[in-house]
């Protein structure tokens, strides 16, 4: 089976942008791939290492929202990167041979630096993000990495520090693969505001939102600008609750009246989110019942992560068995 690896940083409570974006496929993907799922927190020292005081809770938070949403411990590695120390260790010896030009160009860190300047990112754990990220995905030796379209710059990357590795070390043989970037299919989740899903925003519609909290932040949601009266008609396509119709209501038929109704104005925005949130429960509802469940069982969660690093350790180990020999590094 070909292996994939993703991860996610330990920064809290999960939303459905990240349910809809990622984690959907990542269940998917368990049923016919051998599958490495990691909460990384070394990563998320990589702008928050002033204070890690809610990393422990912040990871507990995010396993429970993927086992929630159906990773099966039993079908794939669900473990934490600081977990499998051989992270660390690839990541030394790749920070020997990739250049910092590789780096200092990769346009996300530009971005960030712009955008983060409430927090001092003139550190080598923020500059050296993409090496860290090549060394969880070379350590496995993956063959394919699911993410969207704003992590291709640092996969790229990843492929050159696997290229640049096999050059120098390899001795015609291929020691690391090239990871190939599998693109997800990333469908529009805006927040309640309509602008893009976020924590930092204050607009997410978090997974572990009881059914209420989702409801009443739904029917405070922002629609069509043009219906400014029950009696506008109005564009779907204009509208943040539309969005999040086509990725909860499988109703074709209902779609179909709904877009009718919203254009001709024959029904309401209160109608259309009505409907949303119909939809959305039933989705939500074993989601929230197993989240329920694993959260009540404190030593299960533990012996997941340990059952998942050790799995994820046992072929980290092998890879750097073989890094070493390459590296001459081997006993005497």
């Amino acid at each position: 089976m070909e292996v994939v690896f993703s991860g996610m940083r330990p920064t809290g409570r999960l939303h459905l942008g990240h349910m809809a974006g990622a984690l959907s496929n990542w269940v998917l993907l368990q049923e016919s791939h051998d599958c490495y799922y990691s909460i990384v927190d070394w990563h998320a020292l990589m702008s928050d290492y002033a204070d890690p005081s809610k990393l422990r809770g912040n990871t507990r938070e995010v396993l429970l929202d993927w086992l929630a949403v159906g990773l099966d411990p039993n079908k794939c590695a669900i473990f934490v990167q600081s977990h499998v120390k051989e992270h660390a260790e690839l990541h030394l010896a790749l920070s020997m041979i990739t250049p910092l030009g590789w780096l200092e160009r990769c346009p996300t860190y530009k971005e960030q630096i712009l955008n983060l300047q409430n927090k001092d990112l003139s550190t080598y754990g923020f500059l050296g993000y993409p090496v860290l990220m090549a060394s969880d995905i070379l350590v496995y030796k993956a063959h394919k990495v699911p993410v969207g379209e704003d992590q291709t710059a640092h996969l790229e990357i990843s492929r050159e520090i696997a290229r640049r590795f096999n050059n120098y070390y390899g001795g015609g043989r291929e020691i690391f693969p090239e990871p190939c970037i599998l693109l997800t299919h990333n469908p529009k989740i805006p927040g309640t505001d309509g602008r893009k899903m976020s924590k930092s925003y204050g607009n997410s519609l978090d997974i572990a939102d009881e059914m209420p909290v989702i409801d009443k932040k739904i029917r405070t949601m922002k629609t069509d600008p043009a219906r400014e009266r029950r009696t506008d008609p109005g564009e779907p396509d204009k509208c943040p609750v539309w969005d999040l119709q086509k990725f909860f209501n499988e109703d074709v038929p209902q779609m179909q009246e709904i877009a009718s109704g919203c254009r001709s104005a024959s029904i309401g925005c209160i109608d259309c989110k009505k409907a949303l949130v119909a939809h959305v429960a039933e989705r939500m509802a074993p989601i929230h019942e197993r989240r329920e469940r694993f959260a009540a069982c404190g030593d299960e969660l533990s012996d997941i992560l340990a059952e998942g690093a050790k799995k994820a350790g046992a072929r980290a180990s092998r890879t750097m068995s073989e890094v070493r020999e390459a590296l001459c590094m081997t006993k005497l």
